[in-house]
């Protein structure tokens, strides 16, 4: 069997994922860290060959401290063991080994946190922290009523260009394109319709001539593409300007999306398709969400529910 360097191997795996499997790029650059910091621990440990690698290596890899010198969270453990233990797998599954070291390696186990969602009259709020009629106003309300309407993630709604807004059965809809590269149509109600109306009409033609020619839909103040980082500060600034005292960022909304649709009445299956989910199971977390809310409302209002 013919010796690779671990470096190489990294390379083969992280490109496998990227071509075979259709990892995202935030995803691909996470495993890219996690396997950096894996090498480097198993070159302090003078290992460089693959074959060298045990059990107590991955293990005690997940004992390891973080960046700064302190000790990792649970869920940092978790997602870098991951990340390990799917090299090696990949590694036996290629013939580069003949056992997988990482195969009994368990991740520490996460505590349940549920979403945090907010009320209704607080995303409210939000939104119209964002009124006005100036360019950057009516982006940023455009942003908004989308991340709340469609709920987006927030890599997801900067992505998008003018041409995915779209008609289907005269309903205004807007074409999604999330992790793996997968596609789904999702409904833009008419809020949200109006705001991106109101923003390309009078704020995103002015707002192209400063840059570069781009399709995007939405733009920074220099004519480009609006970064991830930019849509975080948009929103955590009329956050801000709104007064909530709690923190919001774009997985907010797309938490408070998937609660009240479900408080709504809406099926699971149908928010599952609507997020972007490839698992239901994830999804159900939103309806531990709403069982806690109606719960917490029954004991305030049931004259005999304590």
């Amino acid at each position: 069997m013919t010796e690779v360097a671990l470096s190489t191997l990294v390379d083969r795996y992280l490109r496998h994922l990227a071509i075979e499997r259709g990892r995202a790029e935030n995803t691909l650059a996470a495993y890219r860290r996690d396997l950096t910091a894996y090498l480097a621990y198993l070159d302090r440990c003078d290992i460089r060959s693959l074959d060298l690698v045990a059990a107590t290596h991955v293990s005690r890899f997940g004992l390891e401290p973080g960046a700064q010198g302190g000790q990792r969270s649970a869920a940092s453990v978790a997602r870098a063991l991951s990340s390990v233990r799917g090299f090696h797998r990949f590694c036996l599954d290629e013939g580069y080994v003949a056992e997988d070291v990482s195969a009994d390696t368990k991740p520490p186990k996460l505590p349940l946190r549920l979403p945090k969602a907010i009320a209704l009259d607080r995303v409210e709020a939000l939104l119209e922290a964002a009124s006005g009629d100036d360019p950057l106003a009516l982006r940023d309300r455009a942003l908004l009523e989308l991340l709340y309407a469609t709920g987006a993630r927030v890599s997801e709604a900067v992505g998008l260009n003018v041409d995915d807004m779209l008609e289907a059965d005269e309903t205004q809809v807007v074409r999604l394109l999330g992790k793996g590269g997968k596609q789904r149509i999702v409904p833009l109600g008419s809020y949200a319709k109006a705001a991106i109306d109101a923003y390309l009409v009078r704020a995103r033609p002015g707002m192209s001539t400063k840059g570069p020619s781009t399709p995007g839909l939405f733009l920074g103040r220099r004519g480009a593409r609006l970064s991830r980082q930019n849509a975080w500060l948009i929103i955590r600034a009329r956050a801000e300007q709104a007064g909530l005292d709690t923190e919001i960022s774009p997985h907010t909304l797309r938490h408070s999306f998937a609660t009240h649709l479900l408080e709504g009445g809406a099926d699971v299956r149908v928010v599952q398709e609507l997020l972007g989910h490839s698992s239901v199971a994830t999804t159900q977390f939103y309806t531990l969400v709403t069982a806690d809310t109606l719960r917490d409302m029954y004991t305030t209002a049931h004259p005999r529910a304590r």
